[in-house]
C-alpha cells in the first residue's frame, strides 16, 4: 500500500512550517520532506538542505529532483529520495509552493493539496511582526495571497487565522489514513 502525499501550501507568513512542526508531533508515521533551498547555510527558515546554485544545478542535471521550482529569487526542489517513505504506507507532506502545483500534479497524479489560508489583515500583521519586508512588498504579498488555485485539483483548505491548535487540528485530521 503506499502512502498518500500532500502539498502543504499558502502565502508566506500563513504559518506552514508551524503547522507542519504541529502535524509531525502529532501523527505518527508522517513524513515531511526536507525541501533543497538555494540559499546560505545557517540563513534561517524552514529546516532544509541549502545549497548553492551550482550544486542545486548538479542536482537537477543529476535527475534528482521529482518536482522543482523559484520562488522569491530562490530556487526549490523536492527530491525523488525523499518520496521514498510512501512505498511503506506512511503518509508524505511537503512544502510547496502555490506557483508549481501544476507541475506537482503532473508528477504526483494522487497528490493532495492542504491550502492553509488566513485572514488578510492577519497576514499583514504576521508579515510586518516579521520585518522581512518593506509596506510595499507586503502589499504585493497579499495580493498576490488572494489569487486562485488551478483548477482540477484535490484541495482541502485550512484557515490559520486564529489560534493554532485550531488550524493544526483540522491538519491532523486531513493527514490520518482514509478510513472505508
Amino acid at each position: 500500500m503506499s502512502g498518500r502525499i500532500f502539498a502543504l501550501v499558502g502565502p508566506s507568513g500563513v504559518g506552514k512550517d508551524s503547522l507542519l512542526a504541529e502535524a509531525a508531533a502529532r501523527v505518527p508515521g508522517l513524513y515531511v520532506v526536507q525541501r533543497v533551498v538555494t540559499r546560505a547555510p545557517g540563513a534561517g527558515g524552514e529546516p532544509c538542505l541549502a545549497v548553492s546554485e551550482a550544486r542545486f544545478d548538479e542536482m537537477l542535471a543529476e535527475g534528482g529532483f521529482a518536482l522543482h521550482w523559484g520562488a522569491h529569487g530562490l530556487r526549490y526542489g523536492i527530491r525523488r529520495s525523499e518520496l521514498a517513505a510512501r512505498a511503506q504506507g506512511r503518509p508524505v507532506v511537503f512544502n510547496g509552493s502555490r506557483g508549481a502545483l501544476e507541475q506537482a500534479a503532473g508528477a504526483l497524479p494522487e497528490l493532495e493539496v492542504l491550502h492553509v489560508t488566513t485572514r488578510p489583515e492577519v497576514l499583514a500583521e504576521r508579515l510586518a511582526a516579521r520585518g522581512r519586508e518593506s509596506a510595499t512588498e507586503i502589499t504585493a504579498r497579499l495580493s498576490r495571497a488572494a489569487l486562485p488555485l488551478p483548477a482540477g485539483l484535490k484541495v482541502h483548505e485550512i484557515d490559520n487565522s486564529g489560534p493554532l491548535d485550531v488550524a493544526a487540528d483540522r491538519l491532523v485530521a486531513l493527514l490520518q489514513p482514509v478510513r472505508a
